[in-house]
């Protein structure tokens, strides 16, 4: 790739004019990055008309309207009983002499507002109408315009997914500002380079909805240089590992640890497990490097058969790295693991970014020497003064969490160490191969003896208060509950409970009550998580947002309830359920659902009570949503398509898979594997 181009497409965001620091941070939580590029593959999710029309009755309550409008008067708002506030009213009438009633809310911008809408003259102003009893308002309008302006509203405006403090306005300015500069970077580029940036121009300024449809022209084109991006690493990771064949040696055993792991198991394996675990030991066995994916349900038993390969490992006196995504889920890990290896006889040991000074120095020799023959952690595990004596295995957990690029880094610490990946998001298999072509896949289908099925059932919001006076005497009587809403504050744009208010509620009924969320300084949030798993600290009920999804362990908690759950995808209320059910007890979760619950979401609740096998409701999944989102940014469990709808672009699957094994992959394909991040940074 040219290097100008290569610069262009790396650069911050937060050096786009108007944008700085805070927003390219705002940007990062959004695209997962803060290049221009991650820009680039972030396309509008929909087109909104904002044609003109003259008279307001001519619309629809919870229309998209722009309409010219004389402003009349001005209210201000107060505040008003317990603290609420009246929103500032500008009264205004349309042509037709139609009154229009513009509101603000937020008082924070209330001067700027109020000049830009001056009593006795004409504005342009673009927004959603709300229209009720034949009263008609625009909250907090989008565009307002002199009228000698009103050019500088879209007709076709470009809906951008987007997420706290960006506005479609923030997103406008920083698209039009990189294609202007594009072009100057396209100076002297191949066909290609060129064809796949006019495609990405006509995405990001789309004149309908059509142009976004997945079949599409040019959706349809980035959709199939992404799929032979991926498909096209696939094949090279493939021969990669040809290439080691018989240039590893297989490595002799020097000690009898297995015998010994089996004897300290408080439990029996399962046939799932066993087999799994024999399926990992014939790749250790051979000459060519393992990578092999262990998909297992929550709580199915994938961290045993993770011990497993560790101690097969360390047989030969070689050394296992587990990577964990968080702090939390790392430290949980080695309180499972540390018991059992050093009944075993292995140093297991921890390395977070928590470790500091002389702790640290202490575990980084013990690695070096080659005492420590299991570290578990989190990135920590691959910075640079990290070094192994022999590492032979690398396991990584909710491997969909670390790009291609984190694992190859750490795997770049031993000399062709095998690769054991974990997720506990069950995946169709109709999709496994596709996925994760480069991979053998193993499967645990089967829960550990005793699991009993979780009850699962749904309750309208309006029962709430029979919930709770239901569950206080399991309370008082030491069950413990998670208790999850969808957003950490009130907001007078959803009628969805927040964490803050639903903990406020439970607190003024219940003793000892924690909570955690995002928003939290990350010390606290897991200090809280370890009290509620703590049975001498008397806390009974944690209520959190979905920062609990993944990796929180307490068999003790054997009651959940999901507030909104018709607000979340099939995927995430399933991996939610999974936090109880972990010990012997009977556990429940609970469905709470709003009154304007979808027909797609009562669906959605009905799949949940009706099973708890995961790989029945990833298909369930995949017939309701599609792979396109299922592997979108926000849901996925799996990859991070941008284009690519698996219903839509079947043939274009098997287009891409068959190109990428005829192909030699040259400069084209190289920079399309850039582009889409599969292992290769940029301008490499």
């Amino acid at each position: 790739m040219k290097q100008e181009l290569a610069d262009f497409l790396n650069m911050d965001l937060q050096f786009i004019r108007g944008v700085g620091p805070v927003l390219a941070a705002r940007f990062n939580d959004v695209l997962g990055g803060r290049r221009v590029l991650d820009f680039l593959l972030h396309i509008p999710s929909s087109v909104r008309n904002r044609g003109i029309t003259e008279c307001v009755m001519t619309s629809t309550h919870g229309d998209t309207i722009t309409i010219p409008l004389l402003v009349k008067s001005h209210k201000q708002g107060g505040t008003f009983g317990r603290g609420r506030r009246r929103p500032t009213q500008i009264t205004c009438a349309d042509k037709s002499g139609t009154p229009v009633v513009i509101q603000f809310f937020n008082s924070s911008y209330l001067d700027y507002w109020l000049n830009k809408l001056p009593i006795g003259t004409w504005r342009i102003v673009s927004g959603k109408i709300e229209i009720v009893a034949g009263r008609a308002t625009i909250n907090h309008p989008d565009f307002i315009e002199e009228m000698q302006n009103a050019e500088k509203i879209p007709l076709n405006q470009a809906i951008y997914p987007s997420g706290e403090g960006l506005t479609q306005k923030t997103f406008a300015n920083v698209r039009d500002q990189i294609f202007v500069a594009l072009p100057e970077k396209l100076n002297g580029v191949d066909d290609q380079t060129r064809e796949f940036f006019d495609a990405l121009r006509h995405v990001h300024f789309p004149e309908s909805n059509d142009d976004l449809a997945p079949g599409s022209t040019y959706i349809a084109k980035l959709a199939y240089w992404e799929l032979l991006a991926h498909q096209s690493a696939i094949v090279l990771s493939r021969r990669k590992r040809d290439d080691v064949k018989n240039r590893r040696s297989v490595r002799p055993k020097k000690y009898d640890l297995i015998s010994k792991m089996r004897a300290v198991l408080p439990f029996e394996l399962t046939g799932a497990q066993n087999r799994t675990i024999n399926e990992i030991f014939a790749d250790m066995s051979g000459d060519t490097p393992m990578m092999r994916l262990v998909q297992g349900d929550v709580g199915s038993g994938k961290t045993i058969v993770a011990l497993a390969a560790a101690v097969k490992m360390a047989e030969s006196g070689a050394q296992t790295t587990l990577l964990a995504p968080t702090d939390t889920l790392a430290m949980q890990h080695f309180a499972k693991l540390k018991p059992m290896c050093d009944k075993i006889g292995i140093v297991c040991d921890v390395l977070t970014g928590r470790d500091k000074g002389n702790a640290r120095k202490e575990k980084l020799i013990s690695l070096r020497s080659g005492r420590t023959k299991l570290v578990v952690g989190t990135h920590a595990l691959f910075s640079n003064d990290v070094e192994y004596r022999d590492l032979g295995l690398v396991i990584v957990d909710e491997q969909h969490r670390f790009g291609v690029s984190q694992r190859e880094a750490l795997r770049a610490k031993g000399n062709n160490p095998d690769l054991l990946a974990l997720s506990a998001t069950p995946i169709p298999r109709t999709l496994s191969m596709t996925i994760y072509g480069d991979m053998d896949i193993s499967v645990i289908n089967e829960k550990p003896a005793g699991r009993l099925p979780i009850k699962t059932t749904k309750l309208p919001m309006a029962r709430v208060g029979d919930l709770v006076s239901h569950i206080r005497p399991q309370i008082e009587s030491g069950a413990k509950v998670f208790w999850v809403c969808p957003l950490v504050e009130e907001s007078v744009e959803s009628d969805m409970t927040a964490v803050q208010t639903r903990f406020e509620s439970l607190k003024a009924v219940f003793k000892n009550v924690g909570l955690v969320h995002g928003q939290m300084d990350k010390k606290t949030r897991d200090a809280v998580m370890q009290q509620f798993a703590d049975d001498k600290s008397g806390m009974n009920i944690l209520v959190a947002t979905t920062v609990i999804e993944v990796g929180i362990d307490v068999p003790q908690a054997t009651i959940i309830v999901i507030e909104n759950a018709e607000r979340f995808g099939l995927a995430a209320l399933h991996q939610l359920r999974g936090r109880v059910g972990r010990g012997s007890s009977q556990s429940y979760c609970v469905l709470i659902y709003g009154d304007n619950i979808s027909s797609d979401g009562l669906k959605r609740l009905n799949v949940l009570c009706e099973t708890d096998d995961g790989f029945i409701i990833a298909e369930q999944d995949l017939m309701m949503r599609g792979v396109g989102e299922l592997l979108g940014t926000k849901q996925s469990g799996w990859i991070q398509y941008h284009f690519v709808d698996y219903r839509e672009h079947r043939d274009l699957f098997r287009l891409a898979s068959s190109a990428a094994r005829n192909d030699n992959v040259g400069p084209w394909t190289h920079d399309l594997m850039n582009i889409f991040d599969c292992g290769v940074n940029v301008g490499a």
